[in-house]
């Protein structure tokens, strides 16, 4: 018995060490976004080798179907020997009568540049890997070896998080789940790096950026992500061990890109049609949230999607921490870095806050509902219409307003204790040791956190599985922020969202829940023929009427509903738009208390120094780009603001 067990364990072995994966990939027909991709695995021990396309993706919770992308599927055994190929399901190809070794090849398209699919053309070749790879089943923890076949005309580099070796376009992966989350980027691209200590240890960050951005602006956007690293890095208490010691980001700033930033473990890939030159401050927000989830989710990780399924919609009670907190973290720490003004700040608070508590979804489903919706929401196809208007909240926004109101109940109730204090026990606990956590982990980090267990439970009972609001009015006046009604005493329909097309105007989407048009009878597809009478053909047309009326007053719209002409009754109500602004502008005293919570919560925690490169408007006190030299808003010179 000994003996067979100890030779079932040696062949085992001998079968694990045999087994591997390799990959290439070549670009010969770039101009039409296609790539040949040929897979070559050997020592395979079953008769049968299930090949697959994944339907799902790393930071990427909803089924996206990536083998539509592929055709001209052809396999062959190491001797080069045609072999069979069938299709149990769309997702997958089965090869039988191999001799050990299965060589598969095809064709894949992609003109998608963004985190969760492949872009591919002259100018570059931009790849999420579960978009552009097949896998087979029996593989995940084999090591996998990648090379990237550049054409001989193009002047492309290789920027990856994958293990580099000697060759300069053959890279490695443990296994599959490291592969599946290392994106890369084959471009002519501009390269920027420097070195960040850590715990004693060095890492290499680069930012590798292809974009039409002339030298000095990548310049000045690598110098202010340095600042968003080290506010990053004073949060922690540390930065986590990145793999090879380099952590990279991989920004795709191209007219043609799709707007996207995605998380990997050791790097970060942000698109967008957007430039340098135009945009820096909103590019470098999204840099500073996936860079945020190399701890929180990255290493920090929902036990609900520990390991990540590749062959089906991902779900998590999680995201509202996970992706939510990240939400709020990303801008804090730019603005903690001094790269955004309070006022910018402020400004983007308000406009979150008020839209999870004005809309009609919160009544519906928590925290924890909203995040176990992600699967159908999260970048879904969907070609019917939905009521989401009504019905969901993105675990993004309605994350970042608990974290906003448990980071101030914190500070208020428990002063010298903040929510970077839970973040950084989490990171203790499920970070460096890389457990994944449940709900239950959290709530209990947070009690031990404050050393008040009731508290704890009884915030997430409130507000994380119930559907309560904290009272935001008395915590950010602590910050001395005034949290009011931004259009007090004026007539409101409801959201209107019209569509003005051959001389008609169409209500382009659902109406409200609770808004006067709802409540009237309107809704998607109905054509506005007339407001109190009047002739509606623009938004000015819309506001024209409703500034001659105050709330309460009832008016007339006539409209056509799927063919049936109606003259239907609304009551204004008054418009519920909340706003949150700085008591120095609403002529509310400053104290040295109020100071000194700002200064706590908003100011720069890091001891490292960086050139101040945003400026300021006088005015309105609103940042602007670095190569700006007037306020795009007033107009007014822009200052630079130590």
């Amino acid at each position: 018995m000994v003996r067979s067990i100890l030779i079932f364990l040696f062949t085992t072995i001998a079968v694990a060490q045999s087994q591997s994966v390799h990959y290439e990939i070549s670009f010969e027909n770039a101009i039409h976004h296609e790539a040949e991709v040929t897979v070559q695995w050997s020592g395979i021990s079953s008769t049968m080798l299930e090949a697959r396309m994944s339907r799902s993706s790393p930071g990427r919770y909803a089924v996206h179907e990536f083998a539509k992308n592929v055709y001209n599927v052809r396999a062959t055994d190491g001797k080069k020997r045609p072999l069979t190929i069938e299709r149990p399901d769309p997702y997958q190809w089965n090869i039988s009568g191999h001799d050990g070794t299965v060589i598969l090849s095809y064709t894949v398209y992609g003109d998608r540049t963004d985190g969760t699919y492949l872009g591919i053309d002259r100018s570059h070749a931009h790849l999420n890997i579960p978009a552009t790879f097949m896998w087979a089943r029996g593989f995940d923890q084999r090591p996998i070896t990648i090379k990237f076949n550049i054409p001989k005309e193009n002047n492309w580099k290789i920027a990856t998080q994958l293990k580099p070796t000697s060759t300069q376009t053959v890279f490695t992966a443990p296994n599959l789940q490291y592969f599946m989350d290392s994106p890369v980027e084959l471009s002519n691209h501009q390269l920027r790096e420097w070195i960040t200590e850590s715990d004693g240890n060095k890492y290499k960050f680069k930012i590798a950026m292809h974009s039409n951005d002339i030298a000095s602006y990548l310049d000045a956007f690598t110098t202010m992500t340095k600042a968003v690293v080290s506010e990053h890095r004073a949060l922690w208490g540390g930065l986590p061990p990145f793999d090879n010691g380099e952590y990279i980001f991989i920004g795709d700033y191209q007219p043609y890109a799709n707007g996207d930033g995605m998380e990997h473990r050791n790097s970060t890939a942000v698109s967008s049609s957007l430039s340098l030159e135009k945009s820096a401050v909103r590019l470098l927000g999204t840099v500073s949230h996936e860079f945020f989830h190399s701890w929180n989710v990255e290493r920090i990780r929902p036990k609900s999607l520990e390991p990540f399924n590749f062959e089906q919609a991902n779900m998590s009670e999680a995201l509202w921490f996970a992706e939510g907190f990240t939400t709020y973290y990303g801008s804090l720490l730019v603005k903690r870095a001094k790269i955004t003004s309070i006022d910018d700040y402020v400004q983007e608070i308000s406009g979150i806050v008020n839209f999870v508590i004005n809309s009609p979804a919160s009544k519906y489903s928590s925290a924890v509902e909203m995040s176990q919706y992600a699967p159908l929401f999260d970048a879904a196809a969907s070609i019917d219409v939905t009521n989401t208007g009504n019905t969901y909240i993105s675990y993004y926004s309605i994350g970042a307003t608990i974290a906003l109101g448990l980071d101030l109940t914190i500070r208020s109730q428990f002063p010298g204790t903040s929510l970077d204090d839970v973040m950084r026990k989490a990171k203790d606990l499920h970070g460096v040791t890389e457990k994944p956590y449940t709900l239950d982990d959290l709530r209990t980090i947070l009690g031990s956190t404050v050393n008040d267990q009731k508290f704890a439970d009884t915030f997430f009972k409130r507000y994380v599985n119930e559907k309560e609001f904290v009272d935001y009015t008395s915590l950010l006046a602590y910050g001395g922020m005034l949290l009011r009604k931004a259009n007090e005493g004026k007539a409101w329909l409801g959201t209107l969202p019209l569509r003005f097309e051959n001389n008609e105007t169409v209500i382009s989407s659902g109406t409200l829940v609770g808004s006067p048009i709802y409540k009237a009878g309107l809704d998607r597809g109905d054509t506005i023929k007339t407001i109190d009478g009047k002739k509606i053909g623009s938004n000015a047309d819309v506001d024209s009427v409703l500034v001659k009326h105050k709330p309460g007053d009832a008016i007339t719209i006539e409209c056509n509903q799927r063919g049936e002409d109606k003259k239907l009754t609304v009551t204004l109500a008054e418009n519920p738009k909340l706003e949150i602004v700085l008591f120095e502008k609403a002529g509310k005293p400053i104290t040295p208390a109020i100071i000194a919570f700002r200064e706590s919560w908003l100011g720069k925690k890091s001891t490292e120094q960086f050139p101040s490169l945003i400026k300021y408007c006088p005015e309105c006190k609103r940042s602007s780009e670095f190569q700006n030299k007037f306020c795009p808003i007033d107009g007014k010179e822009l200052k630079i603001v130590p």
